[in-house]
């Protein structure tokens, strides 16, 4: 790491949980002014999901946040944890940690920067804004190593950066990685109608239709926010996100425990759209309300009607977007088939510090390619997008 990080003058400490960290403390470096509020990484979400015991030791995610200080004063701050499997980070690892362990390597555990089961964009080196900015980054990403190295760990991973995050790391030694996801933009839309005028014509037909066949079995849509939401629709959503979780990751990463406290404790930032039939809601999705956009998170069903989750997760989100005048709905990981829904490619980013010299070299050279990759692809999509040509 080079000198200017200066973290002499700085005291580090790793903390256990995030019920030892002042909220409001976290919260100044985690959304300060003038930065859009991203939920994720609010020390309310962070601690329910180590209060219900989602995030732990147990599950593979044993807190231990890395904390930057001076003079008592807390300069900077990072959701870190020890991970001793590769699960729930949509950042995959899973053959650097073979190839090193055949080598004779222990990969695990690592140290993991980010928000637990969330492939959502982020800041990950919380500092606050102004001219010091740089310095504490630099001094607490200096910081994230030491903890490495000193603790004997394989590596640190940071996922789902701001590019300028990225960048820096890039610049102070981490490697890095490039994926991809699919968000929407609103250009000022001010309905639903007018962001289909921006498509294609064939696409605006093809959406119009998936939209009036998700609702044809006498569906009604629904959405419930804030102090409306009740333990009764947390009830039905469990039942949607354990059908989906069993499905995808073979158990559920979150605790029916998490969505009660998330309820009690951000009730504002929490949107839920849920189809009903006969009264009894089928189908849901879970969003939580950035300052400036719709992160769609998880979604589930006890009955399957054709197009219904395009319906819920994508439209019904930009519709929800538009009215709320949101910029951006970002609608999960993965996804080429949102592409035609009117969601756009973005590049997503990570950085990776590897302690193995020699392991370093196999990564660095797998992330060259891997990234030519990624643009290529990128470049590709980009001119499969629905909007008119004119």
């Amino acid at each position: 790491m080079p000198d200017d990080a200066d973290a002499t003058t700085f005291s580090a400490r790793t903390v256990p949980s995030m019920g030892g960290i002042d909220p409001a403390t976290w919260d100044a470096l985690a959304n300060p002014e003038g930065v859009a509020y991203n939920p994720f990484v609010s020390h309310a979400f962070l601690n329910a999901l180590e209060e219900s015991g989602s995030a732990c030791a147990e599950a593979g995610w044993a807190p231990s946040h890395v904390l930057l200080e001076q003079d008592g004063e807390l300069l900077g701050a990072a959701p870190a944890y020890l991970k001793s499997n590769s699960q729930g980070e949509y950042v995959f690892d899973h053959g650097w940690a073979e190839a090193y362990e055949r080598a004779g390597g222990k990969y695990f555990p690592k140290l993991q920067c980010s928000v637990p089961f969330t492939p959502v964009t982020g800041r990950r080196l919380l500092v606050a804004p102004g001219n010091q900015e740089i310095h504490h980054r630099t001094a607490l990403a200096s910081t994230l190593v030491q903890v490495t190295e000193q603790a004997g760990l394989s590596s640190a991973h940071l996922t789902f950066l701001p590019e300028d995050e990225w960048e820096a790391l890039g610049g102070l030694g981490f490697l890095k990685r490039t994926d991809q996801q699919f968000h929407w933009y609103n250009e000022g839309y001010e309905s639903f109608d007018e962001f289909l005028i921006a498509l294609s014509s064939a696409k605006r037909k093809a959406l119009r239709k998936e939209r009036a066949r998700a609702v044809e079995n006498d569906l009604e849509i629904k959405w419930v926010t804030g102090a409306e939401i009740t333990e009764a629709h947390w009830d039905a959503f469990w039942v949607f996100y354990q059908d989906t979780g069993a499905r995808k990751w073979g158990r559920p990463y979150l605790t029916r425990a998490f969505f009660s406290l998330l309820s009690e404790r951000m009730a504002d930032d929490i949107a839920l759209v849920f189809a009903i039939r006969d009264g009894k809601p089928i189908a849901g999705a879970l969003n939580l309300i950035g300052g400036d956009t719709l992160y769609g998170r998880y979604w589930g069903c006890t009955e399957h009607h054709k197009f219904l989750h395009f319906e819920i997760c994508y439209y019904q989100a930009i519709d929800f977007a538009i009215r709320r005048g949101l910029k951006y709905v970002e609608a999960g990981a993965q996804g080429d088939h949102k592409l035609a829904r009117g969601y756009q490619p973005v590049t997503t980013y990570s950085a990776h510090w590897i302690s193995d010299p020699g392991f370093r070299v196999a990564v660095a050279d797998y992330l060259e390619r891997e990234r030519k990759y990624v643009a290529e692809d990128f470049k590709i999509l980009g001119e499969h997008l629905p909007f008119r040509k004119d």
